[in-house]
């Protein structure tokens, strides 16, 4: 019987290229309008697309309650839970007020809440790290010191298709969002120390940005000082083959890299990312 758990919000996302059973997702909630789209692995996100596109509203994410964290860990010995940003969601706080709940209710619960400064790929990221490291037979302690040492160096990247969402919450005046649009212009995206939302480049097709991208990548890998980065997460937005070609111009290019797990976009994600968008995080 696993003696661990490692709980994640819903915008860890999903993947065959590694197995992710061990991984638990606590359920956000995706809002447009009226409308709510609880994001529990069941969401239809070609919907979400498309609904997205037809509303002149924002789409926007209401985070879960601190009792559905509590839930989730029970009474397992030790539990590790990956979250959103603090910058871009109250995802965080609310992992921290259950994890305070749980040890309440259990005083011997080893609980630590990791607020991963990223999102999507950045977050499987974090999850998987913890994996690797307990399985070397880390103890609590050590899995929490040398996860928050690797989300210290993570890094986040991401290249929209279209900047509507960010025009519509507010991110882009209308003007911008319009002129960018007639220009072609596409934004690289990433997040900064704090996982505030930062940008990092613009070229005026996706193709360019995308090799913009690679060449982001490439220099921040020369920058890293440990080996404990060399698999690189891609989450896509309905955009497999964008994310294949991708996951070929970084292994050509940084050898530095020695795997890429390409994910899928869930409901949170394709929120952030809209269709076509990729967001990267190792």
């Amino acid at each position: 019987m696993c003696n661990y758990k490692i709980i994640g919000d819903s915008c860890c996302d999903y993947t065959d290229d590694v197995n992710l059973d061990f991984l638990i997702r606590v359920p956000l909630t995706v809002e447009l309008g009226d409308m709510r789209y609880p994001d529990d692995g069941t969401l239809d996100c070609d919907r979400l697309l498309a609904d997205m596109a037809k509303s002149d509203k924002a789409p926007a994410s209401a985070c879960p309650a601190p009792a559905a964290f509590a839930a989730a860990i029970g009474e397992a010995p030790d539990a590790y839970i990956v979250t959103l940003s603090e910058k871009v969601s109250g995802t965080y706080n609310s992992a921290v007020l259950g994890a305070d709940a749980a040890r309440a209710e259990n005083p011997a619960l080893n609980v630590h809440v990791f607020n991963s400064l990223s999102a999507a790929a950045g977050e499987i990221a974090v999850c998987c790290k913890i994996k690797a490291l307990l399985d070397q037979g880390m103890s609590f302690a050590e899995v929490v010191d040398k996860t928050e040492t690797y989300v210290k160096h993570l890094t986040t990247f991401f290249v929209l298709e279209t900047l509507d969402v960010f025009r519509k919450n507010g991110r882009l005046s209308h003007l911008q969002a319009l002129a960018t649009a007639a220009l072609k212009i596409r934004l690289i995206m990433g997040a900064d120390e704090n996982g505030a939302i930062v940008m990092r480049g613009k070229a005026l097709t996706m193709q360019r940005a995308l090799k913009g991208l690679v060449e982001q990548i490439k220099a921040r890998y020369a920058e890293l000082d440990d080996a404990g980065h060399e698999i690189l997460y891609i989450t896509h937005c309905a955009c497999r083959e964008r994310a294949e070609s991708l996951r070929d111009a970084i292994l050509a290019a940084c050898p530095a890299v020695k795997k890429v797990v390409i994910c899928k976009a869930g409901g949170l994600s394709t929120m952030y990312a809209n269709a076509g968008g990729i967001i990267v995080g190792f």
